[in-house]
């Protein structure tokens, strides 16, 4: 019996001279573990840069505390589930769940601060056995860091999707939305970009939300290549103080001078994204007696010079089945009119297939009149991103194109081998000059033909870009279609292009990041409630019971002796 209580204590004094010691090492030595198999927790290095580099308290509001269904409840885990391994990495990151809406005094106020804000909150309907209410979530956080704030948007909009499927989505984005939106608010600007200009480009209150988002990132202002008549050497040369230059939708031809401007940019190693509409059509040409319009090839001198690239933009529209809904009017007008929504076959709705950074991960993407993208051999790596569905084909110009076209039957042998066009691509490499072996349109004692490495991106259409206007002729977010309530990607996109770009590629990773979220089939707990509950609830507490009376049966057996 002596033995027995002198070994009990050495047992003892030993677990306690470990504990104190693994303890004490913990002061020093700091170390959290990932057990989740698709290792959703585990920081990437780019996000470890970035939250190193926070030297000042920075405090995140999330704005995801209250009433929600259970989807949402998921989405705020795994958001302060990620916020932690931030304050893990960098206790200067600091942050809490509020409820906006909790004060039922202030609730109208705090909303319209927070709509101020451009954060606009959602219905959600919560469904508890077959009784459902309606909650409104803020599915928001705001990100403070000395005197900068940035908005950070925790869900996706998904056309289509069901709340479950967008809580997925906005799980895959979310380190990616909370490092971007960290990246903004503690990071000095350094990259210039250039709006292109002075050739019927698009005006800048239809991409009004594509600057202001590049704009929180980057330094963004207009370059005009009118000055290119008078001066084309000092152009090229403030041109080239440039990191990326974007030309989107210009409606007037090129002069050879500004195309020379533009290309030595190129061979200099200057970025570019070019948004082009190679037919000239425009949706409110519909609108009018007869719903129909003539579109035929638009002409901007810049086929030689695309050609020497290594692609070619073809001046047909292409038509897909897989399309984008139109709201259009039917019966008398007055109080009669109603709005039905039909596919329209010329505004493609594309979702990436590619693994491409750019893209991957992303949701569907709206086009409006897309032209078709051929490559060409020349030594230059070329990526598809983005392309039409197999049920596609081009249609050539010039021809009339009508609005009762959506009543279009559908015919499979249409599209038999003509789907999969190109819309966007992406091109990398040492480019060669469109001047080469050419007369030059000015002299530049600095020509090159071939210089350093450089990339572009492509699209075949302008209106990608194009953002609609509210009521006050204000720019709404870029992918929102405020006709049929839907949201498009198109500024995710557009925004990975411009980062992939600018070489900002560790963001881009962060994005394309794969996540396995599963959740609770809602349709098969309900119709087998009573058995769920007992496996999640029941049998965890009949387990304890067994394993309780077997250990009291043990241990008076083992002392009874």
């Amino acid at each position: 019996m002596e033995q027995r209580k002198q070994k009990n204590l050495k047992q003892l004094i030993v677990t306690l001279v470990v504990l104190l010691v693994v303890n004490f090492a913990g002061n020093y030595y700091f170390k959290r573990f990932d057990l989740t198999h698709d290792k959703r927790y585990t920081l990437s290095s780019t996000t470890l840069d970035i939250i190193g580099d926070v030297q000042e308290p920075l405090y995140i509001d999330v704005f995801l505390e209250g009433q929600f269904p259970g989807e949402f409840k998921r989405l705020q885990d795994e958001t302060r589930q990620l916020l932690e391994e931030f304050h893990a990495a960098n206790p200067n990151i600091i942050f809490q769940f509020t409820n906006p809406l909790e004060d039922e005094k202030g609730r109208d106020q705090a909303m319209q601060e927070l709509y101020k804000l451009g954060m606009t909150p959602i219905n959600v309907t919560v469904d508890d056995k077959g009784k459902q209410s309606q909650e409104m979530v803020f599915p928001w956080a705001l990100a403070n860091y000395g005197k900068k704030t940035v908005k950070i948007p925790l869900l996706k909009n998904l056309m289509g999707a069901s709340t479950a499927e967008k809580v997925v989505s906005s799980v895959q984005h979310l380190e990616y939305a909370l490092v971007d939106a960290i990246n903004k608010v503690t990071k000095e600007k350094e990259k210039k970009v250039a709006i292109i200009k002075g050739n019927g480009e698009m005006h800048d209150l239809l991409m009004g939300d594509f600057i202001k988002q590049i704009r929180e990132s980057y330094y963004i202002g207009p370059f005009t290549l009118d000055s290119v008549a008078k001066s084309p050497q000092r152009t090229l040369e403030s041109l080239k103080g440039y990191d990326l230059a974007i030309i989107t939708k210009p409606t007037e031809a090129f002069s050879e001078d500004e195309k020379e401007v533009l290309d030595q940019y190129i061979i200099n190693g200057g970025k570019t994204l070019w948004m082009i509409d190679a037919v000239q059509i425009e949706m409110d040409s519909l609108y009018n007696a007869t719903g129909s319009t003539l579109a035929f090839p638009r002409d901007l001198n810049l086929n030689d010079m695309f050609f020497k690239y290594g692609f070619r933009i073809n001046p047909d529209l292409i038509k897909d089945e897989m399309a984008t809904p139109l709201k259009l009017a039917s019966g008398e007008e007055g109080s009669a009119t109603q709005y039905q929504e039909h596919l329209w076959k010329f505004a493609p709705f594309v979702y990436p297939e590619s693994d491409n950074p750019i893209v991957k991960n992303m949701s569907g993407i709206k086009f409006d009149f897309a032209n078709g993208i051929d490559t060409l051999k020349n030594g230059i790596k070329k990526t598809v991103l983005l392309r039409s569905s197999e049920l596609s084909k081009k249609v050539g110009t010039p021809v009339e194109v009508r609005l009762d076209m959506v009543t279009e039957e559908f015919n499979p042998k249409n599209y038999l081998t003509k789907g999969f066009i190109p819309m966007a691509v992406l091109l990398e490499g040492k480019f060669h000059s469109a001047f080469e072996n050419r007369v030059l349109p000015f002299k530049d004692p600095t020509y090159k033909t071939e210089g350093k490495a450089g990339k572009m991106i492509v699209i075949a259409d302008g209106d990608i870009v194009k953002n609609q206007l509210d009521q006050n002729y204000q720019p709404l977010e870029l992918g929102y279609d405020k006709w049929t309530k839907n949201f498009y990607d198109n500024k995710g996109f557009l925004m990975n292009c411009v980062n992939y770009l600018l070489d900002d590629n560790g963001l881009i990773n962060i994005r394309s990041k794969d996540v396995d979220l599963p959740l609770l089939d809602k349709q098969k707990v309900y119709d087998n409630y009573s058995t769920a509950q007992f496996i999640t609830i029941g049998l965890p507490i009949v387990i304890l019971v067994i394993f309780g009376i077997l250990f009291t049966y043990l241990r008076k057996r083992k002392y009874s002796k």
